[in-house]
């Protein structure tokens, strides 16, 4: 690759990590703070294929030093070649990457740790926690598991967001973040534990922060007791 990406960087290549280069074919605002960047995968599909939730490793220079964050895969074509990422905007080297993307700019990535097991048996409601870092999983995981009905609990503000849900089938409550997300652990678990009794087969997917995805997780696994496998959480980002 064209720089080093420090010790990290060699973590995943002892991890049989691969590496590719994405080539920006154009960009657009989708809101003010929300922007989908579209891109040539450099060979990645045809290697890798594609599964939902799939995500990737991009690589930014934050002052010099070699920096990585995780973005799921949106509308991946491996015929094509070509996929989308999707970026929540703030402070950042990734915001700033993704706001001055161009045609014809690159980036460098690597694929490694991404996965995806169809639930067994098939869930018969979904209960889906996410926030506006881990809309394009939730909707992949909503697409993938389209036989379900399912209920969100979304925190941030859902105006103009490219959701991807059924509203006969998706119940999309929003919520504001409050309390470094102790507003949304309160009301996940106010409402959870009734709507689990309904659900013959639940499947609890939490993508959020990694101190809300660690609370939610501890609590469904053991105050809730539903078993590791009906449980799929992964911290998106960190405060």
């Amino acid at each position: 690759m064209g720089q080093g990406h420090g010790w990290e960087g060699a973590v995943l290549k002892l991890l049989r990590a691969k590496d590719f280069v994405f080539t920006v074919t154009g960009a657009e605002d989708v809101t003010p703070q929300y922007r989908r960047v579209h891109l040539k995968d450099g060979g990645m599909l045809a290697v890798t294929g594609v599964h939902p939730t799939m995500w990737v490793r991009l690589w930014f220079d934050n002052a010099g030093k070699p920096h990585q964050r995780a973005y799921t895969l949106v509308d991946a074509d491996p015929e094509a070649g070509t996929f989308s990422l999707e970026f929540a905007l703030h402070e950042g080297c990734a915001s700033d990457w993704a706001r001055a993307a161009q045609p014809g700019d690159t980036i460098e990535a690597t694929v490694h740790g991404t996965d995806f097991a169809q639930p067994d048996p098939a869930p018969s409601h979904v209960f889906a926690i996410a926030d506006t870092a881990s809309l394009p999983a939730l909707n992949s995981l909503l697409s993938a598991l389209d036989s379900a009905p399912a209920t969100v609990w979304f925190e941030g503000e859902r105006d103009g967001l490219p959701f991807r849900t059924a509203e006969a089938r998706h119940d999309v409550r929003t919520l504001p973040r409050r309390d470094a997300g102790a507003h949304l652990v309160t009301q996940v678990k106010e409402a959870l534990p009734d709507l689990l009794k309904g659900a013959a087969e639940p499947y609890v997917w939490i993508a959020c922060d990694t101190a809300t995805t660690r609370a939610l997780t501890s609590y469904v696994r053991k105050e809730l007791g539903l078993p590791k496998q009906r449980v799929n959480a992964l911290g998106y980002w960190r405060p």
